[in-house]
């Protein structure tokens, strides 16, 4: 038995398919979920990543950068719904080192803090995605 993930933002589909497992952060915590899951609704963390291990073992994680939304399970569905998300694999880290810079200069003293900014925290998992999709 399998998961079936899709991970969509406003602009259409992220990443769909088979999978055996789905890790991401909530503002609960962190949840991890199998195939026989409990139904549950969870609000992602700003500026989270999100984990499928795919169906087929020869297959490579998925890695992707959400900022916010909420994800649900029921019936061995998965629905990740982001504002904004990207998969690591599709990441130009240079692009995201430079926005991350921007807008580090920009949060000032909040950079790093626990009201860090969404925009920073995005561009952080942004390059954590990509970091971990190599």
């Amino acid at each position: 038995m399998t998961l079936r993930v899709a991970l969509v933002e406003p602009e259409g589909e992220v990443w769909s398919g088979e999978a055996e497992m789905v890790i991401a952060r909530t503002l609960d915590g962190e949840i991890g979920l199998l195939t026989g899951h409990a139904p549950v609704i969870g609000i992602l963390a700003e500026g989270s990543m999100v984990q499928i291990r795919p169906q087929n073992p020869g297959d490579a994680d998925v890695f992707a950068a959400v900022s916010g939304g909420f994800l649900s399970v029921a019936d061995n569905r998965v629905s990740i719904l982001a504002r904004q998300g990207q998969l690591g694999s599709d990441v130009d880290v240079a692009t995201a080192r430079a926005e991350l810079d921007q807008a580090l200069q920009a949060a000032g003293p909040a950079a790093g803090g626990p009201e860090e900014p969404a925009d920073v925290r995005y561009y952080r998992a942004l390059l954590d995605a990509a970091d971990q999709a190599r």
